[in-house]
């Protein structure tokens, strides 16, 4: 019977060469136990250093504490009248994060409600406007009332703000010089006493006191 014969060759790319040959009988005279694993410890672990490791960043889920501040004032309204959501119309047509009704919009120069919902700059400036506006018409009452307490709530700058965003500035003028008898409320029963508790303590200063305030539309960015 003719024997295979298997032939390996290691041709090496240096300089000069070597050439080995062996048969597959040749490599079973081989001494293999040279290479056995048998009785050697095979289990590594590697040190957990987890705690000695400094991250190069932190992210933070949290939300921004805004305090008293003008813009924490104007998000705890939002957050009141929409959640926040810009797209929003409730069922009696008010719109965006601030719910304006349109009359309102007019007032301060908007009569696209489309381009008004689509863009939250021009809501911002709609909402700063109008706040501005309304701190001109109450400006004799904001002075006259700040400090006082009406109805078991003490009255504050951006409460009385918060309670002309909700019901108008003549409607919180009644309000305050009737020392609370000529109350408001809502389509949803939210008074004036409500918005002017849980709006009171504020830093509204931001808001400048203007009579004609409107939005400049060259200043803002869709």
């Amino acid at each position: 019977m003719r024997k295979k014969i298997a032939k390996f060759s290691i041709l090496p790319l240096a300089a000069g060469s070597i050439f080995f040959s062996f048969s597959t009988k040749d490599a079973a005279k081989l001494n293999l136990e040279n290479y056995s694993t048998y009785d050697l410890d095979l289990e590594y672990t590697v040190e957990d250093l987890k705690e000695e490791v400094t991250p190069d960043f932190e992210i933070s889920h949290t939300a921004p504490i805004l305090g008293k501040s003008y813009v924490g004032f104007k998000e705890a309204l939002a957050f009141k009248e929409s959640r926040g959501d810009y797209k929003t119309i409730n069922e009696y047509g008010y719109l965006g994060k601030y719910q304006f009704g349109k009359g309102t919009l007019k007032l301060v120069g908007i009569y696209d409600t489309v381009g008004f919902l689509n863009s939250p700059a021009l809501q911002e400036a709609a909402f700063y406007a109008n706040a501005s506006r309304n701190k001109w018409i109450l400006q004799r009452d904001i002075k006259r009332f700040v400090g006082k307490t009406i109805n078991g709530v003490e009255v504050t700058e951006s409460g009385i703000l918060a309670a002309a965003h909700l019901a108008g500035p003549g409607s919180v003028k009644k309000y305050l010089r009737s020392w609370g008898a000529q109350a408001f409320s809502d389509a949803f029963g939210t008074t004036i006493k409500t918005y002017m508790k849980r709006f009171g303590g504020y830093d509204v200063s931001f808001v400048k006191t203007e009579k004609n305030a409107r939005v400049d539309f060259d200043r803002i960015s869709a």
